[in-house]
């Protein structure tokens, strides 16, 4: 409920960083005057999805596609991404040893060739549930997750099922060298859930308030990404590990809004072989975040009550805050984290 969306930093995920509270319009007052009337309440914006567009990035053309949900490393060797420029959106989840890696949701355009594909985590369950049955490609998993992942509500286009639509690229080091064909691997999923909407809505222009930005980063000990405003294209280049990202097609990938989500994150049991501990980062509940759009900066709550259920970003003054048109990045960061903003 929208109207129930404001909580306080104290609740569910925590606080996302330094707040700065938009301006909320004042109601005309109350009372009864019969010399003059009462100017009307200037109405909220109304957002959406535009028609015929992907209800996950708002870009034209999306509406109703087939859906691809791609893991990828995003390592400092697993640079140049191969198509992931053309993602519609992208989450970025901890793993083991503070280490982060890529889901990247493709429908409105498949790109030639993806990847460095690698392993599927528990959280993805929960981050691709909103989706419906897509079809949810990695290079695999570890023992103990696969019944699970084969209960889930996906359908499995992994390199174990999906083997002819992988391969070993020669010029990358192993094991950041597992690359995708996207449209083979769809051969395996005939029936994967179209685009739907998961609670995201789009406007071209900015809500009013925000605060200006040059940049934002988050760091964990053994990785870190940033959203740098580039005033002449109209969005934020993404850095990934200490150095710009970059991409098989040139240039660097970028982000049309980026979402810094404070999550809970307790252990799933998993873990690596070499005990390392895979963390759950729980997506259902509410909490704080900030959004990024327009070199501009909204403190904001989220919140999703259940797993079938997509989540919501509220404004302070209970609207929904609009994304910008294009690729977007959402950040699942551990609410015991700070990012910086400069």
């Amino acid at each position: 409920m929208a109207g129930a969306a404001l909580f306080l930093a104290a609740c569910g995920g925590g606080d996302a960083g330094p707040v700065s509270s938009s301006a909320v319009p004042t109601s005309p007052s109350a009372s009864p005057s019969t010399s003059s009337p009462q100017p009307l309440p200037t109405p909220s914006p109304s957002y959406g999805i535009p028609p015929g567009a992907s209800p996950f990035s708002g870009l034209p053309g999306g509406a109703g596609k087939p859906v691809l949900v791609v893991k990828i490393d995003n390592t400092r060797a697993a640079q140049p991404h191969a198509g992931l420029e053309a993602a519609d959106l992208v989450y970025v989840e901890e793993v083991e040893w503070s280490l982060t890696r890529l889901a990247a949701v493709f429908s409105t355009t498949l790109p030639d060739v993806i990847g460095p594909v690698r392993s599927a985590r528990i959280s993805d369950i929960d981050i691709v549930a909103p989706l419906g049955r897509v079809a949810f490609s990695n290079s695999g998993a570890q023992s103990k997750l696969l019944p699970v992942l084969a209960e889930a509500n996906i359908i499995d286009v992994s390199a174990g099922r999906a083997w002819d639509a992988f391969y070993n690229d020669p010029g990358r080091p192993a094991p950041v060298d597992h690359m995708a064909d996207p449209a083979k691997l769809m051969e395996y999923a005939p029936d994967a859930a179209t685009a739907q909407d998961i609670g995201l809505v789009f406007s071209e222009e900015p809500p009013p308030g925000g605060q200006p930005v040059k940049s934002v980063s988050v760091t964990w000990p053994s990785s870190d990404i940033s959203f740098t405003w580039d005033e002449a294209a109209g969005n934020f280049i993404v850095g990934l590990n200490g150095e710009e990202s970059r991409s098989t097609t040139g240039g660097p990938q970028r982000a049309a809004t980026a979402v810094i989500q404070s999550v809970v994150q307790t252990d799933s049991g998993y873990g690596d072989r070499y005990g390392g501990k895979t963390p759950l980062v729980e997506v259902i509940g509410e909490g704080t975040a900030l959004v990024l759009r327009d070199g501009r900066m909204w403190s904001v709550t989220w919140e999703r009550p259940d797993m079938a259920s997509g989540t919501r970003y509220y404004l302070s003054d209970g609207s929904p805050m609009p994304f910008a048109i294009g690729q977007e990045w959402i950040v699942l960061m551990d609410r015991t984290l700070k990012p910086t903003v400069k």
